[in-house]
């Protein structure tokens, strides 16, 4: 089996992540992979790990990348794929009209993933225009089932998105060494309880919330201590001084530590006493929340979106009912007087996610011979 997975680029994030790790299983599987971007800095793992990458600028939503819809076809001509797999709008509409160019009898099968709650119109909709329709949770099957009665709901498959658990094992404790210079760099934190607020510095991911929170348990609890990991971009650098002058105006500066963007996320997850989930929008999934699960980190977050079901099925006591301050600040006392345990997580494996796509595109194929 051969398949052609479509994407805008590949330098980082969950898409990216999850269309290298799909390649890499379907590579151990005896299959052949091919994946179509822009590029970008995780081509040569992926080419390492045995796909192939062909660079068509598939990524902009411009009219001057219907320039891309012959060169496209002709791709899908020469290499022949049993199954194209789009991951994205811009690469959705120029597939679309791609396949319009060749005989039917002649297309290969047509799969999407929706990754996100897309603004409802008709430039999203092409992401309900596929053969099978692949879901990451529960709430993003809702969405299509809301916004497009077009879709079929027997053509929507829920395949959660999965961690690789010897990635994230239950009980990690990051090392000495790393510890020493955690300290060293931010020797504030050193003997705290501390409370990690994970994710980019935007107005969406709940900081205010945390805010407010410190400066109801902070006298009470001078032990507490929040740190925000996650940097802000050039854009969002004014947000982030009005939100350090809020802090130092509560007098919380003492309270709070920003250590930017790390790409040793498993460390910050695995030494925070509790991690927080306040996004003020539904996230389609929620993989940071999942990861701390699987360290053995409680999570408490407001109960929506995909970070709901995963709470739901693995700690039911970290759910909060949206903006319900007063339960907020009551679960993070509990969790202060009284360590919780966290069981260790069996389910979400990024095997199961692997396995589970693998067979939907076996089903497509054979339902056609």
């Amino acid at each position: 089996m051969k398949v052609m997975q479509l994407l805008p680029e590949l330098n980082s994030g969950g898409v990216e992540r999850g269309t290298l790790e799909i390649a890499r299983a379907l590579v151990a599987d005896g299959h052949e992979s091919l994946v179509v971007s822009h590029g970008g800095r995780l081509v040569n793992q992926l080419e390492t790990e045995g796909s192939k990458h062909c660079t068509l600028a598939i990524h902009k939503k411009a009219l001057s990348s219907l320039w891309q819809i012959r060169p496209l076809r002709q791709l899908i001509e020469a290499e022949q794929p049993d199954i194209l797999h789009v991951r994205s709008r811009v690469p959705a509409w120029l597939t679309h009209f791609a396949l319009k160019g060749i005989p039917a009898h002649k297309r290969p099968h047509l799969i999407s993933t929706v990754h996100g709650f897309y603004s409802i119109n008709r430039y999203s909709q092409i992401m309900t225009q596929a053969e099978k329709v692949i879901a990451v949770s529960d709430s993003v099957v809702q969405y299509i089932q809301d916004n497009y009665k077009n879709c079929p709901p027997q053509d929507i498959v829920r395949i959660f998105r999965g961690i690789d658990p010897v990635a994230f094992p239950h009980g990690y404790q990051p090392s000495a060494q790393w510890m020493i210079n955690t300290y060293k760099d931010f020797p504030q934190l050193e003997n705290k309880f501390v409370i990690c607020l994970p994710g980019r510095i935007t107005r969406l991911k709940g900081h205010e919330t945390l805010i407010d929170l410190m400066q109801q348990l902070h006298s009470q609890y001078p032990q507490l201590h929040a740190v925000v990991v996650g940097g802000a971009d050039p854009k969002k650098a004014a947000y982030l001084e009005e939100m350090q002058n809020t802090i130092a105006t509560k007098g919380l500066t003492e309270h709070i530590t920003f250590v930017g963007h790390r790409s040793d996320i498993r460390e910050w997850l695995a030494l925070s006493n509790v991690v927080l989930s306040l996004s003020n929008q539904a996230e389609t999934f929620g993989r940071t929340a999942l990861e701390a699960l699987s360290l053995g980190t409680p999570v408490i977050g407001w109960k929506r979106g995909g970070v709901a079901e995963i709470l739901s099925r693995l700690y039911p006591q970290g759910l909060i009912n949206i903006d319900d301050q007063v339960a907020l600040i009551h679960a993070i006392q509990q969790h202060i007087d009284t360590p919780q345990q966290v069981a260790e997580v069996t389910s979400f494996s990024l095997k199961e996610m692997c396995d589970q796509t693998l067979a939907l595109y076996k089903q497509v194929v054979q339902a056609s011979n």
